[in-house]
């Protein structure tokens, strides 16, 4: 567990003024920590790939920490979790992510690693065919080990989030503004039942208002961290379809609900279809089947006999106990907590799969 020290000085990295996440973790990954991040000679970070001086120039500045230090006593008010990119309790999926927040927020009592996570998105002026749709899906998909993700704005969102309260799905709520409110405020009672069976994930700071830029932003980390995202109903221009952008970008699988070709709200779904953005869907049972979901024993039968088999040698070895412990995961994650260079640890995972004792699968994670 890192030090309070460490923690303020990651909560500081976050915050650093024309710093995004790739080069707040570039900046990291160089000097080991966060507090040698604050520590190092500027002239010196100024010469990481990717930064240069004017970058940091007037980045590291006495308020930076001073802010740190205001949002870490927010923090430990409110008791919230705060997961940085090289934690194990980060989203797996999501770390594979290049522009993947460097730091972010959490409360609830969701394992943001465990199972299944789907997101469902849509228009936020949906309509009754739309609702229904929706917690038809949700309530299908009881018993499959899923979380649900969606973003607690009006509309389909919502409607997620609602029917996932009610038929038992752990349901997260991603927002695109600090922890010190929700938006819309409407949704606030909704919100605080999530906090029991799922939770609310922001990269924002508290005080961070809802505004228009933080709402694509918000939504990278939506399409990040599932295994699936699901269209119900968007128009040809909206929120929902940036989702489903990043998502494709993501190698995330994408699903769309069709609709009568005179719907506003259809029209982005079909023409994603239409495009082979999306695959179409009309229940559960297709999201089910498209993501190999399809018998819930299968899984339980998967026996993982690779040293039975093979003749591993210690970096092999290394990945293989990774996976075993860790179950499937990214190239980051297995990078980290073997310790061997990318270099390596590309030519190791060649090897295994090779083998057969590892396979590579969608979104580039893997798993025995």
């Amino acid at each position: 567990m890192e030090s309070e020290e460490e923690l303020l000085h990651r909560i500081a990295l976050s915050l650093l003024p024309n710093v995004g996440p790739v080069i707040a973790r570039a900046l990291y990954s160089h000097c080991g920590s966060a507090v040698s991040v604050f520590k190092e000679r500027k002239a010196l970070l100024a010469k990481i790939p990717g930064v240069g001086p004017k970058r940091i120039q007037n980045a590291f500045h006495v308020s930076v920490l001073e802010r740190a230090e205001k949002e870490l006593a927010f923090v430990k008010k409110h008791k919230l979790q705060v997961l940085f990119y090289t934690d194990d309790g980060y989203p797996n999926r999501l770390q594979q992510c290049a522009d993947a927040p460097c730091l972010m927020y959490f409360k609830g009592n969701a394992n943001l690693n465990q199972g299944r996570f789907v997101a469902i998105v849509g228009t936020r002026s949906s309509t009754t065919n739309g609702e229904e749709v929706t917690k038809k899906l949700v309530e299908e998909l009881q018993g499959f080990d899923v979380t649900m993700v969606s973003g607690l704005a009006y509309g389909i969102d919502i409607c997620a989030h609602e029917a996932s309260l009610q038929f038992g799905i752990p349901t997260i709520g991603v927002t695109a503004h600090g922890m010190d409110r929700i938006y819309p405020q409407l949704h606030r009672t909704v919100a605080g039942k999530m906090l029991s069976h799922g939770g609310i994930l922001t990269e924002y700071p508290s005080q961070t208002p809802p505004d228009r830029e933080n709402f694509p932003s918000r939504n990278r980390i939506v399409a990040g961290m599932c295994d699936a995202v699901v269209v119900v109903e968007a128009s040809a221009k909206g929120g929902a379809l940036i989702t489903a952008d990043l998502a494709q970008g993501y190698d995330r699988e994408v699903f769309a609900f069709p609709g009568r070709v005179s719907d506003e709200f259809s029209k982005g779904c079909n023409e994603y279809i239409r495009d082979n953005k999306a695959a179409l869907i009309t229940c559960a049972h297709d999201l089910i089947w498209l993501m190999g979901w399809s018998d819930e024993k299968k899984k339980e039968q998967v026996i993982k006999q690779t040293q039975l088999f093979f003749e591993l040698n210690e970096d092999e070895n290394r990945v293989v106990d990774v996976l075993k412990e860790k179950g499937e995961c990214g190239i980051d994650v297995i990078s980290s907590a073997t310790a061997l260079p990318f270099s390596k640890l590309a030519n190791t995972l060649l090897q295994l799969e090779l083998k057969n004792a590892i396979k590579l699968k969608a979104g580039k994670r893997y798993s025995l």
